[in-house]
């Protein structure tokens, strides 16, 4: 049943960071609305740029039923992002993160650099989301445990490789990013995984390791899943990233059900819709 407990050990309620505790408060997964505040993003680039459009759609996710919103100032798409210097992301976010921040739901900032980080927790930004699990930026993992902030460790690689294990190197990839937390001081308490659905793999790689979610159950930490539009479903269904609304809920529904704790999506109202409805049909079992 999709509001049953996940199968993994995840940490002690009362060792949880506070805030990962209210999100998992609930017998579902919470939604992550993404708010992207780039012009150049797979999606939505340029849609959300200005203060005013930025906390319009912040607003609309929140009463579409989001817990959190992730904001991100520089487009990490795997295929022609251009990459945005740390002055220019800020810039991005000085208007629109501590705006954001007061709307009555955590926030999560989706940058690689430990600066930017930085300057986002200490204005408001409840977590950290870094899409290279800790082993980008040397700084930071000191920067997350200085702030004493739950930080989000995704799974990702520098190069595309269709021979390889993806659940190995997942599995190896986060032995790694433990260790650099463990290290730096960050509980375990304080920690998410998020497989990197899209990024350094196949679309076959991406739908193996939504397949395997279980395989990472051996670190017994909770599991976000981001597959919301993303290239892999265009290869089961020619697609737009537009047109992927189906294959997005699929995907996280089949996510929910084997223990993701949070759902990354940019469709908010059309995922918790999603997720409660199958979990209302469960309860009928």
């Amino acid at each position: 049943m999709m509001a049953a407990p996940s199968r993994t050990s995840h940490p002690a309620a009362a060792q949880l960071h506070p805030v990962l505790r209210d999100l998992f408060a609930g017998p579902l997964p919470v939604v992550m609305g993404v708010l992207n505040i780039t012009p150049d993003s797979f999606s939505d680039g340029g849609h959300f740029t200005s203060h005013e459009a930025a906390l319009t759609q912040a607003r609309r996710m929140i009463a579409a039923g989001a817990g959190i919103l992730d904001i991100g100032a520089e487009s990490t798409r795997p295929y022609g992002s251009q990459p945005v210097l740390a002055d220019e992301e800020l810039q991005r976010l000085r208007d629109i993160l501590p705006a954001v921040t007061t709307l009555g739901i955590p926030v999560s900032i989706d940058t690689m650099k430990a600066t930017v980080a930085a300057w986002a927790l200490t204005n408001g930004a409840a977590v950290a989301n870094d899409i290279w699990g800790l082993q980008r930026d040397p700084d930071m993992a000191r920067v997350v445990a200085d702030h004493h902030a739950p930080v989000i460790i995704m799974h990702n690689r520098d190069t595309v490789d269709p021979a390889i294990d993806i659940v190995a190197d997942m599995k190896t990839f986060f032995s790694r990013s433990l260790d650099i937390a463990a290290k730096a001081g960050i509980p375990q308490g304080h920690i998410v995984l998020d497989p990197g659905i899209g990024f350094g793999k196949t679309p076959e790689q991406s739908m193996t390791a939504l397949a395997r979610l279980d395989a990472l159950d051996q670190f017994g930490l909770p599991l976000l899943v981001g597959a919301s539009r993303k290239r892999f479903i265009a290869s089961v269904i020619p697609s737009e990233p537009s047109q992927r609304l189906g294959g997005s809920i699929a995907a996280h529904l089949l996510a929910a059900q084997h223990g993701a704790k949070i759902i990354r999506a940019h469709d908010v109202a059309e995922t918790v819709q999603a997720l409660r409805v199958a979990s209302a049909i469960e309860d009928k079992r």
